[in-house]
């Protein structure tokens, strides 16, 4: 199975990759922390390419870093490995002693649209990455993947429909995540510097929606993983050079 294969897979299962998530304890519990080597970069500048490598855990040192979006070494058959060689511990992917809460009903439609964006982004990148190749758009979509799969664990605990589950690569449920996708899609094929002002502007509408979508949550689980998703779109837009 190639590459992009296993992160079409990731993303369009569904309830699969809930399981595997809830199921597994925190991998940095039993591995040593060590340095993440990102690589050259061929982003919009070296250190835009650096810091995807720290932050997404897609470096290709042999050390298990310890950045929020890091992949688990040795996980690759569990769905979740991304394009790259993540090694990181994922840390922000384990919400098995995060508490519950309660959400309105305007609070779930909020989380199943986070689902659709971050399903967006990851499928924008990976379209960016077949077409450039750059550094950014290969090591990018591991944490996008990872991002879903959060937010997919929330669906799962407060009975949310997925609207991204059994969706292909660049297909949405809604018909304004479908006209966005379309809109960067088309903005970024013209040149690798359109795909990242299209990427950019994936990130701050990312931003925007997350603090937005956070604002009068108390259910402690479902703060956590917007405050996940936030710092990697924050580190993300960084490294677009946002």
């Amino acid at each position: 199975m190639s590459t992009r294969t296993r992160v079409a897979a990731a993303v369009t299962g569904g309830v699969a990759v809930v399981a595997v998530l809830v199921a597994a304890p925190s991998m940095a519990a039993n591995g040593q922390s060590g340095v993440v080597h990102p690589g050259p970069g061929n982003g919009p500048n070296q250190q835009s390419a650096h810091q995807t490598g720290v932050c997404d855990g897609t470096g290709t040192g042999l050390g298990n870093g310890m950045g929020r979006d890091g992949q688990g070494a040795g996980r690759q058959g569990a769905g979740m490995q991304g394009r790259g060689p993540g090694m990181g511990a994922g840390m922000g992917s384990d919400l098995t002693n995060v508490a519950s809460g309660t959400l309105t009903a305007a609070q779930k439609t909020r989380l199943a649209a986070m689902a659709e964006e971050e399903k967006l982004a990851h499928d924008l990148y990976v379209a960016f990455a077949d077409k450039y190749g750059t550094t950014v758009f290969t090591r990018i979509p591991n944490a996008e993947t990872r991002h879903l799969a959060e937010v997919r664990i929330l669906m799962e605990r407060y009975a949310v429909a997925d609207p991204t589950a059994g969706k292909s690569t660049g297909t949405f449920s809604t018909a304004s995540a479908q006209q966005q996708y379309n809109k960067l899609l088309a903005q970024g094929t013209a040149s690798v510097d359109a795909a990242y002002a299209a990427s950019r502007t994936v990130e701050t509408t990312d931003i925007t929606d997350l603090k937005s979508a956070s604002a009068g949550v108390t259910a402690p689980d479902v703060l956590q993983v917007y405050k996940n998703l936030l710092a990697g779109s924050q580190r993300h837009l960084l490294a677009f050079g946002g």
